[in-house]
């Protein structure tokens, strides 16, 4: 390794701190901010610890123009029942998490009237888009997507975790930021045991924290970075989340013995993918997302045509926010339907073979000034500038002199809404209506639970989460912890600052990639999954057992990889454990090629036992009745 420059922050390593709290929340996401405000609420101590800053981390640390999954707000035409099992059952062949879904449908529409009331901006107060079709005149709450039924709320999300960091402070939370959780600590040291705590280090001292905790809650991000190749092309971007989703709540979930499932259908994504592009799609002029319903014209001023979920062509900017004939709502996280087919209006789904036809002429562009005022509007003017992945865009365009009313912006994503959209759901935690995993003391939320997507949905669940395990601390026996188990940890952060030479974090993490790329990529066999897991084991035997960090930073993404290479171990475990291929998940096995056959209509479920890996199932309806288990466990 070449020599590094001198570091700017005191050296701690191998200093012990230890940390006391009722409630212990690991990541300070919109899920961990609000899991740590609710039970702050209840007056219990609440520690938060985030590998970044508070104020701007986690995904949506920079900003997001939707709400979604709000059908409870008193303009929706949909009710939370409708919006959970509806596209659930028609879109997604009964994979979902229907607990979580339901728990956001319920619940979301409380949870944004709190931000409003913590200072966030919900509503046109300004009057700014009256009249708008989009636009509540009584509530002025200005809707997305679905104007007929009015279930996505625009917000002015740029605010959010600004807002949410205040009332960490006002409520006393106790923050540890820029320190990476490195694993869960369990009673007696014990895999599958009560979870009692966890252990970190400072990424600019290198300082180890012990943190010890009645209740904890895991709020981090799915594992991302796994099929990246190069990280000089493309920085560290995944899929849509920042550099630091690594899946380290995963990986140390893992560990202590918590279960997982849905671990196959983490899979490189269509818009991403092996290249670690990532969002085009969101910021430069798509038709889809934040740009919806954005008019798309070829080079030569032509317009590409819409068409609803039946396939019949729209005619008019109006009908693409309405509902198709005989379909009730929609939704752009909904996923596709049977045979390819998207969920909400699109783009025609043969544009790529009809530019090949010479019908439509490269390049495409976004056609803003096409778009009635409002609409333009609230496009470029309000959604690209309070998503946290287009602002950039919206500040770069407006500093060069863009102007929406004039000038049309360069396309570069050709699809439709996709139904590789569905993609965005990774798996993750298998947990209980209170969100409590299969080991004692720990709960979840966000994207760390199974089908996690969504600020809605994040922030829904960690308020959830927040108040169930603060009332299992109010009544659970002080924790202790192995010592141990803590020893044992410490030395392992710290091999890699030990080592004078050997390889750093980006070539292991290279490597990982090309192993995920060619033996666990969107088609799949027993032979190629089965090279990828002993390519894997030989890579943690030789070549991760050189890792070498030159100061706290470098550790931090050293710890990373490894999080990293234990994500790609789950995952290939679960692609070996489905035997059939599902389109709803979008695995295919080749070897196994009937598509979602009835005797594997379930959840695959995995996790360490005696640090061997077990394999189970779950009926897909394991959540019971809705209406009854929500009130149940509401409380």
């Amino acid at each position: 390794m070449s020599e590094s420059v001198e570091w700017q922050y005191p050296i701690r390593y191998g200093e012990e701190t230890e940390v006391s709290a009722d409630v212990l929340v690991l990541g300070g996401g919109l899920a961990g901010c609000f899991a740590a405000i609710s039970a702050a609420r209840k007056g219990l101590k609440v520690v938060l610890v985030d590998k970044s800053c508070t104020i701007h981390s986690g995904a949506a640390g920079t900003g997001i123009d939707h709400w979604m999954g709000c059908p409870a707000n008193p303009a929706s035409k949909i009710t939370p029942k409708q919006y959970t099992l509806s596209p659930i059952e028609t879109f997604r062949g009964g994979y979902g998490n229907v607990i979580a879904t339901y728990i956001m449908a319920r619940d979301s529409y409380d949870v944004l009237l709190e931000l409003e009331k913590m200072g966030m901006k919900v509503r046109d107060t300004e009057d700014e888009f009256k009249g708008a079709e989009f636009r509540d005149e009584k509530t002025k709450l200005l809707f997305a997507y679905d104007y007929a039924n009015r279930h996505c709320i625009r917000i002015w999300g740029t605010g959010m975790k600004p807002t949410l960091y205040r009332e960490c402070k006002r409520l006393g939370v106790n923050l540890y930021e820029r320190t990476m959780v490195t694993s869960l600590l369990t009673e007696g040291g014990k895999q599958g045991a009560r979870v009692v705590g966890a252990t970190a280090v400072n990424t600019r001292t290198g300082e180890f924290y012990v943190f010890k905790a009645k209740a904890s809650v895991l709020c981090m991000c799915t594992p991302e970075r796994l099929w990246i190749f190069s990280t000089e092309w493309t920085g560290l971007v995944g899929r849509d989340g920042p550099p630091t989703n690594a899946g380290d709540g995963h990986a140390m979930a893992w560990r202590a013995g918590a279960e997982l499932t849905m671990m196959e259908r983490s899979t490189h994504e269509e818009w991403g993918g092996s290249t670690g592009i990532g969002s085009i799609m969101f910021s430069s002029g798509s038709s889809f997302a934040t740009w919806f319903p954005c008019s798309i014209v070829d080079a030569n001023g032509k317009e590409i045509p819409w068409v609803d979920t039946n396939g019949k062509p729209i005619p008019t900017i109006s009908q693409r926010t309405h509902p198709a004939p005989g379909q009730d709502f929609f939704s752009l996280v909904l996923g596709g339907g049977e045979g390819g087919t998207s969920s909400v209006p699109c783009l025609i789904p043969d544009l790529a073979e009809r530019i090949k036809r010479g019908e439509f002429a490269l390049p495409l562009y976004a056609d803003l000034p096409g778009m009635p005022e409002h609409e333009r509007r609230a496009i470029f003017g309000l959604m690209v500038g309070q998503e946290g992945h287009t602002w950039p865009v919206y500040r770069n365009l407006t500093q060069a002199g863009f102007d929406p009313d004039k000038d049309l912006l360069q396309v570069y994503e050709l699809a439709p809404a996709p139904p590789g959209w569905r993609r965005l759901r990774y798996g993750g935690l298998v947990h209980d209506w209170d969100l409590k995993t299969n080991l004692d003391g720990l709960y979840a939320a966000g994207q760390q639970i199974f089908d996690g997507c969504g600020a809605s949905h994040a922030c829904s669940t960690g308020r959830w989460a927040g108040n169930r395990a603060a009332e299992y601390a109010m009544r659970a026996d002080e924790p202790v912890v192995n010592s141990e188990q803590v020893d044992s940890e410490k030395a392992r952060v710290y091999v890699p600052i030990e080592r004078s030479d050997g390889i750093d974090w980006k070539e292991l993490e290279s490597g990982i990639a090309k192993v995920m790329q060619d033996y666990c990529g969107d088609t799949k066999t027993e032979e190629l999954i089965n090279i990828g897991l002993k390519s894997l084991g030989e890579i943690k035997e030789a070549e991760a057992s050189t890792l070498c960090a030159r100061n706290p930073h470098e550790l931090m993404r050293t710890l990373e990889v490894l999080d990293i290479l234990t994500c790609g171990e789950i995952i290939i475990h679960a692609s070996l454990a489905r035997k059939a291929s599902n389109r709803w998940l979008s695995f295919e096995r080749l070897d196994y090629p009937e598509d979602d056959p009835p005797e594997w209509r379930k959840w695959v479920t995995l996790k360490l036992e005696d640090n061997e890996v077990k394999v189970d199932e779950l009926p897909l309806d394991y959540y019971g009745s809705l209406k009854e288990s929500y009130e149940a466990h509401k409380k």
